[in-house]
């Protein structure tokens, strides 16, 4: 599944690390997922649901100040320091990191500054509707300046391709936060419900300044790598002079607006939802709260478990973009196309298991989690953008790995049109309801990732391997039916839902993997790039009789 075609060992390696780094985000991305739910759970009970709505009105101010504040640079610095290493200017990587670093400690502060003052005239125009809610945005204004510090942080020790500061301080930011909106909570709730829900907001500055912490030594750790290998002092590579300031602020902006943009593009269609869909099955004849309960249901239920399942994608898409840069900046066309195709490649070997998982088990899932079999058709509908937003998430990552990042954010522009058009037609339509709403939800990835995939190929002459595509959905047809039977079975024999759907994950997963090696579709040279357990699978399968040698399995 992820065979690229044959290349040096720099090249190889140069994959394997992507792939490393892929695999690292992907754990910690669901440890702090297993924490963060932990976390409701305990806040929930302190708070009830009146503070958790003061804490809720709260948040989507500091949300949107603080990606205003970022504005898409820790991408940005992603990029240029993947150039900058790869032609060995660590010089330069370096002089980037400090501008960058002395940018975002501006905008930071102020929209800290903005963010804190601002908040008495949020209440009074009623962008607030709660006056208690004000302690919780002032909680909140600090935190915006060490996140952003955070963020640019990370993107630099990305683009040395280092995803384990990034994976560690994430986790330690989830712990910190955790711990301290627990603590505070409980400590304020006697003094009311306002005090509470800023005690929890200031769980995001503690989550930051652990995280902040974690990446000093990881940086300190880059520091004396750097000076190992390059010395301690640094000078512009032979014959070149630094680049001007000005070259490198207009760099950080052009590659960062349009990433910025295309952010800000996901919490606008989120609004557009909020006003077009309720309206919509209203018009197919659902009452005002119907409505709003199938809404629920789309939003609050279906499209999380679309999340939950492209976490690696999204882990991926991170690593792909320093990856592709630093290819790029050395002119290895050959590298930028092995590593595209290995990511497509590997976002369709994940996504489509996950997407037969959710699309037959759709009701069994929504009872199970969230006690709500009625969320089954619009979970099995959304079961469609699992495979579609991973190709986005991919496909817009390789492009912003490309230079293009303008690219992506056109796309999704055209992709929310044809999403607002079909939300206005296919809701209203009685027998479609709120799954003509979770079909236009995948129209909208579909045809974003159809035209980053069509400028790829304008670019790099990349097309998807079709048979390597076909294999792949053969498979996951085969592990639909086993699926289907194993779950059918369990429930007609014990009648317990959470056995069969456990049960039927576990069995589907066999099937598909054991029915990727039988039409070809894993080879062994695939399995050993996959780190960490690439290498005991194929020591596994060899034991077996499955994998011979790297010839045989090309035989």
């Amino acid at each position: 599944m992820f065979r690229i075609s044959s290349q040096k060992s720099t090249s190889k390696s140069k994959a394997e690390s992507f792939l490393k780094g892929t695999l690292i985000l992907t754990v910690a991305s669901f440890v702090v997922k297993v924490i963060g739910s932990l976390n409701w759970i305990f806040v929930s009970r302190i708070l009830g649901g009146e503070g958790i709505g003061l804490y809720q009105m709260a948040f989507p101010i500091y949300f949107f100040a603080m990606s205003i504040s970022q504005a898409g640079v820790p991408v940005a610095i992603s990029i240029i320091t993947a150039e900058r290493v790869a032609l060995k200017d660590v010089f330069g990587a370096r002089r980037v990191f400090r501008v960058s670093m002395a940018l975002m400690l501006f905008t930071g502060l102020f929209f800290s500054l903005l963010t804190y003052f601002s908040a008495d005239w949020l209440i009074e125009w009623q962008f607030i509707r709660d006056p208690r809610a004000y302690m919780s945005v002032v909680a909140l204004a600090p935190t915006i300046f060490f996140v952003t510090l955070l963020a640019s942080s990370r993107g630099y020790l990305q683009g040395w391709q280092r995803m384990t500061p990034t994976a560690v301080s994430q986790i330690i930011e989830q712990i910190f936060r955790v711990l301290t909106m627990v603590l505070f909570a409980s400590l304020l709730l006697p003094m009311g419900l306002d005090y509470a829900a800023a005690g929890a907001s200031l769980g995001a500055f503690a989550g930051a300044i652990g995280g902040l912490l974690v990446l000093v030594y990881f940086h300190w750790k880059l520091d004396k790598d750097i000076e190992r290998e390059y010395g301690p002092d640094l000078a512009p590579p032979a014959g070149q002079a630094p680049a001007p300031l000005g070259t490198i602020v207009r760099r950080i902006f052009s590659l960062a607006l349009p990433v910025s943009a295309a952010s800000i593009m996901l919490p606008i269609v989120s609004n557009l939802d909020l006003l077009i869909v309720p309206q919509r099955l209203e018009v197919a004849g659902y009452t005002v709260p119907q409505a709003t309960e199938l809404f629920g249901y789309l939003t609050g239920m279906a499209v999380p478990l679309v999340n939950l399942a492209t976490i690696l994608t999204a882990s991926l898409a991170v690593s792909i973009v320093p990856a592709i840069s630093e290819a790029r900046a050395l002119q290895d066309t050959k590298r930028v196309y092995s590593q595209t195709a290995a990511a497509v490649r590997i976002s369709n070997f994940v996504c489509f298991p996950a997407f037969v998982v959710v699309l037959v088990l759709a009701t069994p899932i929504s009872t199970l989690i969230y006690n709500a079999p009625g969320a089954g058709p619009a979970v099995l509908v959304s079961s469609f953008s699992i495979v579609l937003l991973g190709l986005h998430q991919v496909s817009t990552a390789v492009l912003q790995g490309l230079g293009h990042p303008k690219i992506p954010m056109i796309n999704m522009i055209l992709a929310a049109v044809v999403k607002v058009v079909l939300n206005w037609v296919l809701t209203a339509i009685p027998w479609l309801g709120i799954m003509g709403a979770a079909w236009a939800t995948a129209a909208d990835m579909g045809v974003a990732a159809v035209i980053n995939l069509y400028f790829i190929w304008r670019y790099i002459g990349y097309r998807m391997e079709l048979l390597q595509l076909v294999k792949t959905m053969f498979a996951a047809a085969i592990m639909a039916g086993a699926v289907q039977l194993f779950y059918s079975f369990v429930m007609e024999t014990f009648a317990v839902n959470a056995v069969a759907t456990f049960g039927s994950v576990l069995v589907g997963v066999v099937v598909y993997i054991a029915a990727l090696i039988l039409v070809r579709g894993l080879l062994e040279e695939d399995m050993a790039r996959i780190p960490y357990i690439g290498s005991l699978g194929i020591r596994f399968l060899r034991r077996i009789g499955i994998f011979h040698s790297v010839e045989g399995a090309k035989g």
